[in-house]
C-alpha cells in the first residue's frame, strides 16, 4: 500500500460514518433543505478561503512576478481555482460555485442573513477569528469555521492541502440524491438551481478536481513520513468537525 492509499485507508471509517450520517435522511422536504443550506453555506464559503490560501502559498500572487514552487503544483492548484471561481451555471454563464450556492438558496427562499452579517463584520476590518466568535451563528458552525481558519493561519501547506482534499470533501450519498430528486419533483421552480449545483459538484469536484487535489497532496508530502502523519491527522480531525456540523443541523431540524 502506498502512502496515499494508506491515508485513505486511515480515513475510511470516519468517512463511512459521515456517509451514513442521519442528516441526509432527516431532510425530507423543502423546509428541511432550507435549514440545511443555512448552515452548510458557511462550509461552501470557507472552502474557497482554504483554496485561495493554497493558491497564495503555492503560486506567485504578488508583484513583480517570480516563479515559485513546482510548475506541476502550480498547474494543479490554478486549474482547481479556475473551476471553483469561474464555473458555469445552468445557462452556461460564468459563476463561482459559492455564488451559485447563494443563488440556489435565494431561489428556494433560504435565509442568508447570518452569512451577510458575518461578511459585513469581516469587510469592516474585524479579524476573521473574532468575527466568527462574535457572529450570531450556531456553535457547530463556529467550530467548523474556526477549525478551517486555524488550519489556514497556523499549519503548513501540506496540511492545508490534505484538509482541502480529504477533509473538506462534501460527502453526498445516493440516499441524499434520491431525497433531493423527490423535493425537486414537488418544487421544481424552487430547487432547480440547487439540484444543478449538486450535480455539478459531483461532476467537477468529485471527479477531476479530486484527482488533481490528490496529486497535489502526494507532491507536497513526498516521501516525508512526518508530513504524511500530519496530513492524515488533520484530515481525520476535519471529518470529525464536519460530523459535528451535521449533528448540529439534525438537532435544529
Amino acid at each position: 500500500m502506498n502512502q496515499i492509499e494508506q491515508l485513505k485507508s486511515d480515513l475510511a471509517s470516519t468517512r463511512e460514518a459521515l456517509l451514513a450520517h442521519p442528516v441526509y435522511a432527516s431532510i425530507t422536504d423543502i423546509e428541511g433543505l432550507k435549514h440545511f443550506t443555512q448552515s452548510h453555506v458557511f462550509a461552501v464559503w470557507d472552502f474557497m478561503s482554504l483554496l485561495k490560501s493554497l493558491q497564495i502559498n503555492l503560486t506567485c500572487v504578488t508583484l513583480p512576478w517570480m516563479p515559485r514552487g513546482l510548475a506541476n503544483t502550480r498547474f494543479l492548484i490554478n486549474e482547481i481555482v479556475a473551476g471553483e471561481e469561474s464555473d458555469v451555471d445552468e445557462a452556461g454563464n460564468r459563476i463561482s460555485h459559492f455564488e451559485l450556492y447563494l443563488r440556489a438558496m435565494k431561489q428556494m427562499g433560504a435565509n442568508t442573513e447570518l452569512l451577510d452579517i458575518l461578511f459585513a463584520q469581516i469587510q469592516s476590518g474585524k479579524p476573521i477569528q473574532q468575527a466568527i466568535t462574535d457572529a450570531a451563528i450556531p456553535s457547530e458552525v463556529k467550530t467548523f469555521l474556526k477549525f478551517t481558519f486555524d488550519i489556514i493561519e497556523n499549519h503548513p501547506i501540506h496540511v492545508q492541502a490534505a484538509v482541502f482534499t480529504f477533509g473538506r470533501e462534501d460527502l453526498i450519498p445516493d440516499m441524499f440524491l434520491k431525497i433531493l430528486d423527490k423535493i425537486y419533483a414537488d418544487y421544481p421552480e424552487k430547487v432547480s438551481i440547487f439540484k444543478y449545483y449538486i450535480e455539478r459538484h459531483i461532476e467537477v469536484d468529485g471527479g477531476h478536481h479530486s484527482q488533481l487535489a490528490t496529486e497535489m497532496v502526494e507532491t507536497l508530502c513526498g516521501d516525508d513520513a512526518q508530513k504524511w502523519a500530519e496530513a492524515t491527522a488533520a484530515s481525520i480531525q476535519s471529518l470529525q468537525v464536519r460530523t459535528r456540523l451535521w449533528d448540529g443541523i439534525v438537532h435544529g431540524l
